[in-house]
């Protein structure tokens, strides 16, 4: 399985953002598919997770309300729609995923894309 994703950009507080992230290669319904960030010099961070067969998401409680998870399974794609960014967004996003069940640690994920980076401006 490889994964890809891009959308990354520079953007200011405020706008919105939506990170794409195809995946090659076959994708079971026991899948989870997460989206994770590592801002500079910090841990990498969860910040939303989808079941791949029943559409059940996760987020972490910094981008509850503003980041929505989403995928659509004709094209193979998850998808990461981020509304109301903020300085504090900032960060290299990358996608994974997991053959077991949902979990926040990325140790929990056994397939990585390769990142794309998301900078806001103040």
């Amino acid at each position: 399985v490889q994964l890809q994703a891009s959308g990354g950009g520079l953007v200011q507080a405020g706008d919105s953002l939506r990170l794409s992230c195809v995946v090659s290669g076959r994708t079971f319904s026991s899948s989870t598919m997460g989206w994770f960030r590592q801002p500079p010099g910090k841990e990498r961070e969860f910040v939303a997770a989808i079941r791949w067969g029943g559409g059940t998401t996760y987020y972490a409680d910094s981008v509850k309300g503003r980041f929505t998870i989403s995928r659509d399974r004709a094209k193979n794609t998850v998808y990461l729609q981020m509304n109301s960014l903020k300085p504090e967004d900032t960060a290299l996003y990358s996608c994974a995923r997991t053959s077991g069940s949902y979990t926040t640690n990325p140790r929990g994920y056994n397939s990585w894309g390769q990142g794309t980076q998301v900078t806001v401006s103040s």
